[in-house]
This record gives C-alpha cells, sequence and structure tokens, in this order.
C-alpha cells in the first residue's frame, strides 16, 4: 500500500511538555519528577516555576532514537557498498549524495509516523531542487529503492511502499528555517560526508529545539567504537574498555543526563560523564579531521598554552561531542576559517549530549551557543568544549592565542 506524507514545513507549536505551577506542590495524581528549574519570573505577590519532568520528552526521545538508528543502517548500506567499490568510485560523491537524501527521508518519515498527534518542523540540511531536475531519476529512484528496503526493516512500516514523489515530499520536510519561537526539530543526515567517504567516522545527527532552546539530542555514530578512542586517561566511565564492538547511539534530554548504548542493539543504555581532569597537561583534546574545517595552528598554540602533552585526536563530525561526553577527551576546539559560518545542525544534538554529561560548550568568547536565531549560529571566532574545572583554563588560552595570532597578522 502506498504512503501518506502530511508535515508541517513551520510548525509554531505551544510548548506541551513544559508547565508553569505557583509552587513546588503538585497534585495527587501526578506521577513526574522535578529535576531541573529552568526559568522563574516574580513579583511582589507570586513566583512562577517552570519545571521540566525527566518523562517529558519520552515520546520524543523513542521517536529520535529510532529514526536516528534507522537512517544510520541505511548509511551503513551505503557506506558498506561503497568501500567495496573500486579506487575511483571512492572519489566519487554520488554514494555520499544518495545517503544523505535516504537519511533526511527516513528520519522526516519516522518522526512523521511516530509523532501523529504532533505538527512537526524539521530544520535539515537538504532540500529535493536537485533530484527534481533533468537526469536525476536514476539517483532519485535509487534513493526511493534504498529508503524502502531501510523502512521495510522496521516492522511499523510493513507494507507500506514509497514512490519517488514520496520520497521528494519527504525530504521537502526539513525545509523549515527555525527560529526562536514553537518547537523545531534539527537534523543533519550526515554529519562529516568526508569522513563517510574515507569509510571513517560521521553521524546522524538529530536535536530538538523548544523556544530556541535544545531539549534533546541524539547521535547515532556507526564506525564509533563502544570503547575508547583516546585510550583511558580522560576516561571516568563505566564502559567496557576491552569491548571490540562498533556503533554508538549517544542521547540526552534536558535535565535527565546523557546515555550510551551499542547502535542497533537492545543493550541497556549506560550513563556517561565528561573527563573529570583538573590539570591541563594531563588533557587530550580532540579537533576537526579536516584541516579546512578547523585552524589547526590556532589549536596548537592554544595546547601550548595550556601545557596539553598529548597529540590532538583527529575525528570527523559529531562523533567528537558523543566522545567527549564519555570522557575519551577533556576539550574540544574548533575554529573555522574566516567567513564560515556554522549551521545549527552540526551542533545542536552534539551540545546537549555534552552539557548533560556535565560538559560545558561556549564560544571563543565564553557566550554559550544561540540556536534560536535560524538556521545559522552568531558565533565569536569558534566553538570551544570543556569541564567545569578546565574552562576558564581554557577561555583565557584562546583569548591570548587569538590575541597573539591578530597581532602577528597586523605586522
Amino acid at each position: 500500500r502506498k504512503m501518506s506524507i502530511n508535515c508541517l514545513r513551520t510548525a509554531k507549536a505551544p510548548l506541551q511538555t513544559f508547565a508553569a505551577v505557583t509552587s513546588i506542590t503538585r497534585p495527587r495524581h501526578s506521577t513526574s519528577r522535578l529535576v531541573s528549574v529552568f526559568g522563574r519570573k516574580s513579583s511582589s505577590s507570586f513566583v512562577t516555576l517552570r519545571v521540566v519532568s525527566s518523562m517529558a520528552y519520552e515520546k520524543e526521545l523513542d521517536a529520535a532514537k529510532k529514526a536516528a538508528s534507522l537512517a544510520a543502517r541505511l548509511c551503513q548500506k551505503v557506506q558498506k557498498a561503497l568501500l567495496q567499490s573500486d579506487v575511483q568510485s571512492k572519489s566519487d560523491k554520488s554514494p555520499v549524495t544518495v545517503a544523505d537524501y535516504g537519511s533526511q527521508a527516513v528520519v522526516s518519515l519516522v518522526l512523521e509516523k511516530e509523532l501523529t498527534s504532533e505538527l512537526f518542523s524539521l530544520v535539515a540540511e537538504e532540500d529535493s531542487g536537485d533530484l527534481r531536475k533533468d537526469g536525476s531519476q536514476d539517483t532519485l529512484e535509487r534513493i526511493t529503492k534504498l529508503v524502502n528496503d531501510t523502512l521495510a526493516t522496521e516492522e511499523s512500516f510493513g507494507g507500506s511502499t514509497l514512490s519517488t514523489n514520496d520520497l521528494l515530499r519527504a525530504i521537502d520536510c526539513g525545509t523549515s528555517e527555525g527560529g526562536p519561537v514553537g518547537r523545531h526539530w534539527v537534523l543533519d543526515p550526515i554529519d562529516g560526508t568526508k569522513g563517510f567517504l574515507r569509510g571513517d567516522q560521521y553521524a546522524v545527527a538529530l536535536g530538538l529545539l523548544e523556544e530556541g532552546k535544545v531539549v534533546l539530542g541524539v547521535l547515532a555514530c556507526p564506525n564509533l567504537p563502544l570503547a575508547s578512542i583516546a585510550g583511558n586517561n580522560n576516561n571516568n566511565n563505566n564502559n567496557n574498555s576491552s569491548s571490540n564492538e562498533i556503533g554508538c547511539l549517544f542521547f540526552a534530554t534536558l535535565g535527565s543526563g546523557t546515555y550510551m548504548q551499542l547502535l542497533d542493539s537492545k543493550s541497556a543504555p549506560i550513563r556517561v560523564q565528561v573527563s573529570s581532569v583538573e590539570n591541563p597537561e594531563e588533557a587530550s583534546f580532540f579537533e576537526s579531521f579536516e584541516g579546512a574545517h578547523s585552524l589547526h595552528d590556532l589549536s596548537s598554540s592554544i595546547a601550548n598554552k595550556l601545557g596539553v602533552k598529548a597529540p590532538p585526536v583527529r575525528i570527523d563530525s559529531q562523533a567528537k561531542y558523543g566522545a567527549l561526553s564519555r570522557g575519551d577527551g577533556a576539550i574540544y576546539l574548533r575554529f573555522p576559517h574566516k567567513g564560515y559560518r556554522e549551521k545549527i545542525w552540526d551542533h545542536v544534538a552534539g551540545a546537549i549530549v555534552v552539557t548533560e554529561a556535565g560538559g560545558i560548550v561556549t564560544d571563543a568568547g565564553g557566550k554559550p551557543l544561540d540556536f534560536s536565531k535560524g538556521k545559522y549560529l552568531d558565533l565569536d571566532t569558534g566553538i570551544i568544549v570543556a569541564n567545569e574545572k578546565l574552562m576558564p583554563l581554557l577561555l583565557k588560552a584562546v583569548r591570548d592565542s587569538i590575541a597573539e595570532q591578530d597581532n602577528a597578522s597586523s605586522l
């Protein structure tokens, strides 16, 4: 049977998971546990507390985990075929194009199916413009078959078949602009496309914004080992370091912590925390694999000022955020080349995965990332991540290194 697709391209749904109360007392029938008091408005006559329940995003989290896991399954199939092909085709960008569109379509369709009672807005990297052009029919049919094959592995989609037009509409569900009002899902269908093409790290990154704030994040990292990727000197979690299993799913909701489990399995998730390292000499740091994505010289200067002795760990994608959340490293530095504007889908999911694990994510000036301005982030120079103990030292090293670099360029 055919699959119907109904998504809202721009949704300004009211907040439904936050409760405004005038006291901490709750009705006896309420089973929700208060875990975070995150806003306060006071006057001479009353105080209103805004509270979030640890169960408030249960339905959304289940949907997001299913969507990201299925999309990762599709990407794994494409990457496996890519790595088995001849050398010439590995420099061809068409495999990542197919996986990018397919991943976005899968996430869109799963969210629409799982959250049927809600209007949903999706801010995502792709639209169907190129697939609608002359000469794209073969690619479009290939993506459609790939999505149908992937959805067929999920019982809840049994018997449903997408047409090419269905696929185009599913992809175009991701054309929302986001913003400060309402609820917006944010997706990078394949974060780390160069890593994907090399057979290395990439991630399906899905987050949820509510009134411009990140409240949920899921990172599916198909090639990330369950064990630490940077030794265990910074890792204070209980994940089995001797495990040779590959593929991690990280997830976090506001006020409830960050968890990791083996991707595409029913294994019990474990709660993770960022590194507790306080001495920067003992810290290791992550940066982008590609020099085009970050100024490695600036990162090296900062590391030298901090006294960091370990060489940088360079990996692609928001898998870095996931690895940081479980303590594989202690610091992440990202300084794009001048003129580059960061997109929100490159950081939304990763940011909450790290902050709920006890980390801090700011721009180079120490300001929190603001995801309420649409598709782009307005940043001071770059993005830095560390634990609470290291952040003041890191901010000073960043300021000093940037000042030195500016002075040198003005000479």
